[in-house]
């Protein structure tokens, strides 16, 4: 990293602020977006909590066709999961200046568990593409991935799980403290499924060199079956779970939870 008294210099923050076929921020829907919002007027920690928070809120948890889909089409969509909302993210920090990356990784299929439905659970593969946003903010690199359930489905979440212990790697959820996640923007790291993470895929430049180098292990017939039947059933589901009606998981989602941090732990410990 390239800094200069503590700020990135003008070439390294460069590719952080660049528009991708991915992040195409340039595209009439997202200006739209960004004008009628007005965060251009904000301050640089302003305009990343008022972006952070409208993704994820405003743009509901769900599943959409692909995970390589540009920001626009995820913004059309109206929801999205960890790599789509990600992606549209990434595309509007860039829009409103605010440096940022992709870090990839994988997590296990337990997280999914109760929103995949158990009649094809085992068609999905054991290890899950996922990503996280990291934002350049006041010298340093800030980890954003608490973006991902929308208020709403974490509070049904909480309200259901609520006495039964802090853990939970289930129902798009892994986290070791379910009853106070860290997921508001306040300059801090965010997490909602840190939990269920169990490799570390590195930093990228951009969601388009990830998915260059990394492809969700579901193609033929698998994969028409999922973008044409399973990942509506499963948006069905997660429709369901905001509405309180909450699918039972087989031996409970304690079952298939992992160790707090996972492979993160390891790496930082």
């Amino acid at each position: 990293m390239k800094l200069k008294d503590g700020v990135m210099m003008e070439d390294e923050a460069r590719k952080y602020l660049a528009e991708t076929a991915l992040l195409n921020f340039g595209s009439g829907s997202i200006q739209a977006l960004v004008k009628a919002r007005g965060w251009d007027e904000l301050s640089a920690y302003a305009r990343i909590g008022a972006v952070y928070d409208y993704v994820r809120n405003e743009i509901r948890f769900g599943y959409n066709s692909a995970d390589d889909i540009p920001a626009s089409d995820v913004l059309a969509d109206g929801y999205g999961q960890c790599n789509t909302k990600a992606t549209l993210l990434m595309a509007l920090l860039r829009a409103v200046n605010i440096p940022c990356r992709l870090h990839g990784f994988t997590i296990h299929k337990g997280l999914q568990r109760g929103i995949v439905p158990e009649l094809v659970y085992g068609l999905a593969p054991d290890n899950i593409l996922h990503s996280w946003v990291e934002v350049y903010h006041e010298g340093t690199w800030v980890e954003l991935e608490g973006f991902i359930l929308d208020a709403a489905f974490l509070k049904i979440l909480q309200g259901r799980f609520a006495g039964q212990g802090t853990s939970l790697c289930g129902y798009g959820a892994g986290t070791d403290c379910l009853e106070a996640p860290a997921v508001e923007w306040n300059g801090r790291g965010t997490y909602i499924q840190k939990t269920g993470i169990n490799a570390d895929l590195g930093l990228f430049d951009s969601p388009d060199v990830f998915y260059r180098q990394h492809r969700q292990a579901i193609t033929g017939l698998k994969g028409l079956l999922y973008r044409s039947v399973i990942r509506h059933w499963m948006n069905a589901r997660v429709a369901k779970i905001r509405g309180g009606q909450i699918p039972i998981i087989p031996g409970g989602p304690a079952a298939h939870a992992h160790q707090p941090g996972g492979v993160l732990a390891k790496r930082n410990g």
